[in-house]
């Protein structure tokens, strides 16, 4: 088997998981909810702002209890699995998850009156999504050389989000109604949805289940991997190893600082990803086709952007690029604190302005295109502070320090939120965590220490 061949499988993945994070978690399933949410609790008796906090507080619960039960099952995983064997197999049971995830969210009704299921389905989906990625991650030095894998990664980001562009695209001309019923280019949903019912947007769930099924056959078929040891052994090796992986790292002060770095940026960039698309539907009161038609812009700067940055990374490797990228996100951060619907910074607007769309639009930008460079690049890094014998114990602990804090963003963003009662204040600790990051990763080595 080609290494082509290989590395062309790998990609495959990127595009078979990438609809989960951004039809299901930022542009249509994620807005939906928060839609139907606040006007199920304003039906039962809560103001309009309150409800439309109380959305943002509950999708930010959500997000923290899927981010620790990863960050806590992600090193032990990986450690076992780096023992075990046969990583596909691992991936398999993961991408179970997402799938029954996503086709449950179908059962989310227009009325809000099962809200907790959409956020039950959507959260069993997402963590099996984010623990198979962990063993997609680590098999990134398998594929070529240091000097390739900053090209390697852009393009498997590239790929995945070109895939994530071409679904959206998909869902918002075939499935997803708006107000009059009909889809972006006026067409009823297709197969007989029922536009009342909001079928077309709830058919993005199972669609997104089959897109995953088709589209990961390449990965699946392409990447070998027979070694097949016994459980019982492995799992204990894999915990001692794990806890000697830990041991080492005593030693190497720059993977320390730089998965600690990696630990409050990505964190951050997590929570832009997670809350872009309710902050539309909530702040500036977009519809779930205008969100769509925001993250189609997004998507396709993520796309573009993240094959740039591949070779941007290559050329000056991949700590110049992250932090370039970490005080853009942090603009942008910024730039979104001060924004709504009526004011800009404080500054009246007129009434109707499309101004704080067409800001919001240049900050989906920013977000898709810088967002999509930085988890390139510190993909990349990460390889650089890792080697092949046990990356994907070093992975494992990548995405545990990735997602030890995962619910320190929306645990911030939901008390902030409940705190102020404004859905603007309520992201800005986003900016507190990618300060954080930014400030620990002048510290990091940019040649790595993996010896």
């Amino acid at each position: 088997m080609s290494n082509s061949k290989k590395t062309w499988g790998w990609f495959f993945y990127d595009w078979a998981c990438q609809p989960y994070n951004t039809l299901m978690v930022t542009f249509i399933i994620g807005p939906y909810f928060a839609t139907v949410a606040a006007e199920y609790f304003i039906a039962n008796g809560l103001d309009s702002t309150s409800s439309r906090a109380n959305a943002q507080y509950y999708w930010s619960l959500t997000i923290t209890i899927v981010g620790l039960i990863v960050g806590l099952a992600a090193p032990f995983i990986g450690a076992i699995a780096d023992n075990y064997g046969n990583r596909i197999k691992w991936i398999y049971l993961f991408s179970t998850l997402l799938i029954v995830g996503a086709f449950s969210s179908w059962f989310g009704l227009p009325d809000g009156s099962n809200w907790h299921w959409i956020l039950f389905s959507f959260g069993i989906g997402f963590v099996g999504a984010e623990l198979a990625y962990i063993f997609s991650n680590a098999q990134l030095p398998s594929l070529g050389d240091k000097s390739q894998t900053g090209a390697i990664s852009g393009s498997g980001f590239g790929f995945g989000y070109l895939g994530g562009l071409v679904s959206l695209v998909v869902v918002l001309t075939l499935f997803v109604e708006q107000e009059n019923g009909k889809t972006l280019i006026g067409l009823d949903p297709i197969f007989g949805l029922n536009a009342e019912a909001k079928e077309g947007t709830r058919f993005v769930g199972p669609f997104v289940a089959l897109w995953f099924i088709i589209f990961s056959i390449p990965y699946f078929l392409w990447i070998n991997d027979k070694s097949n040891p016994q459980a019982g052994a492995s799992v204990r090796k894999g915990l001692e190893d794990l806890w000697k992986t830990i041991m080492s790292l005593r030693n190497k002060k720059s993977t320390i600082r730089y998965l600690i770095s990696n630990m409050f940026y990505r964190d951050s960039l997590n929570g832009l990803y997670s809350f872009g698309g309710v902050y539309a539907a909530l702040v500036l009161d977009w519809s779930i086709v205008q969100i769509g038609t925001f993250g189609i812009v997004a998507a396709l700067a993520a796309a573009v952007c993240s094959w740039l940055g591949g070779k941007w990374d290559r050329r000056v490797g991949p700590k110049p690029v992250i932090l370039i990228s970490i005080v853009i996100l942090i603009a942008v951060c910024i730039i979104v604190v001060g924004m709504s619907r009526v004011s800009f910074f404080g500054i009246e607007l007129a009434e109707d302005s499309s101004f704080p769309d067409t800001i919001f639009y240049g900050c989906g930008v920013l977000i898709g295109g810088f967002g999509g460079i930085l988890q390139s690049a510190s993909r990349t890094m990460m390889v650089r502070h890792t080697n092949t014998s046990n990356s994907t114990q070093y992975f494992g602990i990548y995405g545990l320090v990735g997602r030890a804090t995962a619910f320190l963003a929306p645990a911030l963003i939901a008390y902030v939120t409940a705190v102020t009662n404004s859905n603007n204040l309520g992201v800005s600790p986003l900016i507190l965590l990618f300060l954080i990051g930014l400030l620990i990763m002048l510290r990091v080595d940019p040649e790595g220490d993996s010896s």
